[in-house]
């Protein structure tokens, strides 16, 4: 390697976002291995939960003996983002058993295709599970980064390893590198390019992992993993729409111009709301970022957090299951200082997989970031 890569690849080791100074982990919970000594850089999630029985209630509920991470709210079916998530939150729990009962259940069943990424979906009740192929971008990231962190905890090489095969083929595959206006991340291979689609090529904000890119920027520093931070945060200012000042779900990039995308519902809704929790995790400074986050959740009230469309400003459904609140919890934290109410510390044991994550990613975010907003 030359001087100037090397130093080019040192220079992507360090945290791509302005962040503040790392708060100190919460202590390994009893019968946890400690982790191994760690470079500088961005916050561990290895043991950013703190409450393990927190994390054994979510196992109970969502991770099989085999493994496999289920979507209660979604027909009990599995897919790329699931795994992902459980095997950040067993590192985020300090659970190398339960890490590596998902990721060997990962392996043997969305690894089916001829390059690193993983089929985005499996199907308890057909077999074979995978009917589709494709992947889902932000699944890959996730078991890259859940890989990357499980790596470091645990001095695993292979966990590295593997993390880089699959980072590197996200940036090969489905990132547009010299697309208009900057590197785009393309949700899947297939379907939302510019040969795909008319209005392409189709991002969705929410598939930006920010708190990720440090870490894919370790495994794979040949790649300007920088830069495609940079772009999806100046995304996130450019494309805000209608008078609430929001994204969109799906947003069209034909022209370097983000329009809401054609044939999708134009409403910020389930996906999106975890644009402010991936900014509050990756330690994001900016309080303009979060206004219109904040300021819709602030006026939600009791029924639910809700899903707006664009066009009207009306609202035409809600989300209702605490861990969505958590989320807006966590954004007025970040955004304003605000004190995290103390249900926030409860997760609720009734709620399906995908709002039980969030609040769990929410938790690992204030423990590790805003401890301030907690009381400590």
């Amino acid at each position: 390697m030359s001087p100037l890569r090397r130093r080019l690849a040192a220079l992507l080791l360090v945290p791509l976002l302005a962040l503040p100074a790392a708060a100190q982990a919460p202590a390994p919970p009893d019968g946890v291995g400690e982790a191994s000594s760690r470079p500088a850089g961005p916050p561990t999630m290895f043991n950013a939960i703190g409450d393990i029985g927190a994390w054994r209630s979510y196992r109970s509920r969502f991770v099989t003996p085999e493994g496999r991470v289920v979507d209660t709210g979604n027909g009990r079916i599995s897919h790329s983002e699931g795994q992902g998530y459980g095997m950040l939150l067993a590192v985020a729990a300090g659970d190398r058993d339960a890490f590596q009962r998902i990721w060997g259940w990962t392996r043997a069943n969305l690894m089916v295709r001829p390059d690193a990424l993983l089929a985005w979906r499996w199907e308890p009740d057909k077999r074979p599970g995978v009917a589709d192929v494709n992947d889902a971008t932000d699944g890959d990231i996730l078991v890259a980064w859940a890989l990357a962190e499980a790596a470091e905890a645990w001095s695993d090489e292979g966990y590295r390893l593997a993390g880089r095969r699959i980072a590197v083929d996200v940036a090969r595959r489905t990132v547009l590198f010299k697309a208009e206006g900057g590197p785009l991340l393309l949700p899947a291979i297939a379907g939302f390019s510019a040969e795909d689609r008319a209005d392409g090529p189709v991002v969705n904000l929410s598939y930006w992992v920010f708190p990720a890119f440090p870490r894919l920027a370790a495994l794979a520093p040949e790649f300007d993993w920088g830069r495609l931070n940079t772009v999806g945060l100046d995304l996130m200012t450019r494309a805000r729409f209608g008078t609430s000042r929001l994204p969109t779900e799906w947003i069209a990039m034909r022209g370097g111009v983000p329009k809401p995308a054609e044939g999708f519902p134009a409403t910020f809704s389930y996906n999106a709301v975890r644009v402010p929790l991936y900014l509050a995790m990756a330690g994001y400074e900016d309080r303009k970022a979060y206004e219109p986050f904040v300021k819709l959740w602030s006026a939600s009230g009791s029924a639910g957090m809700p899903i707006l469309d664009i066009n009207s400003d009306q609202t035409v459904g809600q989300l209702q299951e605490p861990g969505y609140a958590a989320v807006a919890a966590l954004a007025a934290c970040a955004g304003t200082g605000a004190a995290l109410p103390p249900s926030f510390a409860e997760p609720a044991v009734s709620e399906n997989y995908y709002p039980a994550t969030l609040h769990l990613l929410a938790l690992a975010a204030a423990n590790t970031r805003y401890r301030s907003c907690l009381g400590r």
